[in-house]
């Protein structure tokens, strides 16, 4: 038996796709083959297996683990959950070797995928392109496994509880904070947490429900906050936090209905970790503030520029031993006091302890930042043959240019005016365009700077695309 993905499916830093179009049961068993074959010949024999709220998740989820049963591995089924409930599942179970989460993430509704874990660390790239590989080959191994079926939501809450300890309760109580879970995965436990915190709280949309009848999971584009800043206004709450679909990315609002963005949030947690680790290495992706990497530097910590992508973040933490990590699209990886994965309730909590520790509100903490102009993250469509080769030729003329090149991850350029930002997506047929300044006038000199270089390799700023 052999099988082939479609061409689409088997991306950098997980495995996605349209379902009934390009994504169906037997793709999920090939892939429950593949990886269960690759933990196999590693000597693993157990997985844990969990799913989002999507109405194709079960469907995909039984199928998995018909194809890692297949193999010969025993399967764990930890339920429906956020992915980061299944991260905690497969690092806290001392007898599970690897993890897999059905989740479309903050996609549309008729799409999914599915996020690993292997023996601890993240599972992408070349991984990935090998689970294709076997499938086309068939060299998958044989055997016959068992399932079985844990709670571990009430455990993963207790755990993520732990970040308030030793702090002040009178300080916590005085808190109100509006939730929006966005009909999302993390509504259930979401619910749960909120029951376990001190102070009042305020939640929204925490039915799971697949078909995302309110508004798409998805913090990071502004009207999608709509709701949540409705209801703190309405409360007079002190911020707000969103999760997307699958509760591994967060979002946040001020009390006066600001946006946190992923990199100011990350300057928050980055002001109270240092006060604890002094002169920690804290990374961030090429996407984030220039007064992020300011202020880590100014607080005496190291900070990191980093590719985009949380497989790419997560190991890079490892290298470094970074307790912090974050990037613009609203991951946070903790792994000070926790374990180092993306986890937007775990933020959520550590955000409230900061605010506590650092004796500022969220308000407060937020209108100190500089106030800094710049553009969303802008995509426009290019043909899959020609983005890489793009960015290789805009980085050509700027070496010779001589301009302030980091090419980390594409090409970020720093003027007097600010910078700018052009890379290729890992993830679709798309480059992806960021500027800041410190005003108006130089952010339109740095998306001038950008049309010059696309027109010099014959393209234009175009219709902006979807995630």
């Amino acid at each position: 038996m052999t099988h082939t993905f479609d061409r689409t499916v088997l991306r950098e830093y997980d495995i996605r796709g349209i379902i009934g179009e390009t994504l169906g049961a037997e793709d999920a068993r090939a892939i429950g083959r593949g990886f269960g074959t690759m933990l196999a010949r590693d000597g693993g024999k157990k997985v844990v297996v969990g799913y989002d709220g999507r109405t194709s998740s079960p469907m995909l989820a039984h199928a998995l683990v018909e194809g890692l049963n297949a193999c010969g591995l025993d399967v764990v089924n930890v339920g429906m959950g956020p992915t980061p409930m299944l991260y905690y599942a497969e690092a806290s179970m001392e007898d599970v070797d690897g993890g897999i989460q059905i989740t479309g993430s903050h996609n549309p509704a008729n799409y999914n995928g599915f996020k690993m874990v292997f023996r601890g660390r993240p599972f992408f790239g070349e991984d990935i392109q090998e689970v294709g590989r076997l499938a086309a080959a068939g060299d998958w191994v044989n055997g016959q496994g068992g399932s079985e079926d844990r709670e571990i939501l009430g455990a993963y809450i207790d755990r993520m509880v732990e970040a308030l300890k030793g702090i002040d309760r009178d300080k916590l109580s005085r808190l109100r904070i509006g939730w929006d879970a966005g009909n999302g995965a993390a509504g259930p436990a979401l619910e749960l947490l909120v029951k376990k915190l001190p102070g009042e709280h305020h939640t929204l949309f925490t039915d799971v429900d697949g078909t995302f009848p309110n508004h798409h999971p998805d913090p990071t584009e502004e009207k999608n906050l709509a709701d949540l800043k409705a209801l703190v206004a309405e409360k007079n709450l002190d911020f707000g936090i969103a999760f997307d679909g699958d509760g591994d990315r967060i979002g946040s609002i001020d009390g006066q209905g600001r946006v946190i963005w992923g990199d100011q949030l990350l300057m928050i947690y980055a002001e109270d970790l240092l006060r604890m680790e002094p002169g920690s290495t804290i990374i961030a992706d090429v996407k984030a503030s220039r007064a992020l990497f300011e202020k880590v530097s100014r607080l005496g910590g190291k900070p990191v520029m980093w590719k985009t992508g949380h497989s790419l973040i997560k190991s890079k933490m490892k290298e470094t031993h970074a307790p912090l990590a974050g990037e613009m699209s609203g991951h946070v990886f903790f792994a000070h006091d926790y374990y180092g994965f993306d986890d937007a309730l775990y933020a959520a909590v550590r955000l409230i302890a900061a605010s506590a520790r650092l004796g500022k509100s969220v308000t407060e903490l937020r209108g100190e930042m500089p106030a800094l102009v710049n553009t969303p993250e802008m995509r426009f469509q290019v043909d899959e043959s020609r983005k890489f080769a793009v960015v290789d030729e805009v980085a050509a003329r700027l070496k010779q240019s001589g301009a302030d090149v980091d090419s980390t991850d594409g090409v970020r350029v720093s003027t007097n005016d600010g910078w700018w930002l052009l890379r290729a997506s890992n993830t679709q047929d798309v480059l992806v365009a960021r500027a800041e300044s410190n005003d108006q006038a130089g952010l339109d000199r740095l998306l001038g700077q950008i049309d010059d270089q696309l027109a010099a390799s014959g393209l234009t700023r175009g219709p902006q695309a979807g995630h």
